[in-house]
């Protein structure tokens, strides 16, 4: 049996003995991506075999590594965020890549240059909306249409070069805009409830690497067609 398939099929049987709470709660995500390597250049990678010693939540009982995934589970209600944060105040430069997956709510995404209450925030939004969105604090600075079902992997490349921001989305430049708010700081993923005031998530396979090192995998593969 592939390996891939014995993997969902733990997840699911782990899923199911968790208990009779909130079914869509406990249903388990697809496998996700496999980890590549990060390479000689990065600067943080994580793709959560072990602890969460690296990562600093801004609210207790929220984020959790859960069969070498990172979770999120907010309480269901509206307009709840929680920040997960990992890295150096110093960042300027950087590429963020990451893969997630929603099983509940619409919004999941990411900061870079995150310092104090400034940063850029990246919202990859299912339901309704299917599109990304680049923010600096409460002002919108980007969006692009995209694709992302519930209980699908995607993966979200993040870079920042001085006044610029690029965001790809499997592969594909969404986001391509300046921004001269937020110099440096540190990364972080995100989950909110929103309006849905629903939000489950999954992290997978976090790497940031200095502006213009090896892309990652869906970038390299959009560049081959």
């Amino acid at each position: 049996m592939p390996v891939a398939l014995i993997r969902f099929v733990t997840l699911l049987a782990l899923a199911f003995i968790a208990g009779t709470a909130d079914s869509s709660r406990l249903t388990a995500p697809p496998p996700p991506p496999t980890a590549i390597a990060p390479g000689p250049d990065a600067l943080f990678s994580d793709s959560f075999s072990g602890d969460l010693s690296r990562w600093h939540p801004d609210r207790p009982g929220v984020w959790e590594v859960w069969h070498g995934m990172l979770r999120a589970d907010l309480p269901d209600q509206r307009q709840l965020r929680s920040l997960i944060w990992a890295g150096d105040p110093s960042w300027r430069d950087v590429a963020l890549d990451f893969d997630v997956c929603a099983m509940r709510g619409v919004d999941k995404g990411a900061v870079v240059r995150g310092a104090g209450d400034l940063g850029v925030g990246v919202d990859l939004r299912g339901g309704a909306y299917q599109d990304v969105v680049a923010y600096v604090r409460e002002r919108r600075i980007g969006r692009a249409t995209v694709l992302n079902p519930d209980a699908a992997w995607n993966h979200v490349r993040i870079e920042t070069h001085g006044a610029r921001l690029r965001v790809w989305v499997n592969g594909q430049l969404e986001i391509d805009r300046p921004q001269t708010h937020a110099a440096r700081g540190r990364v972080a993923l995100a989950a909110y409830t929103g309006g849905v005031g629903q939000c489950t998530i999954y992290f997978d396979n976090v790497v940031v690497r200095p502006f213009g090192s090896t892309p990652d995998r869906s970038v390299r593969q959009a560049s081959a067609h």
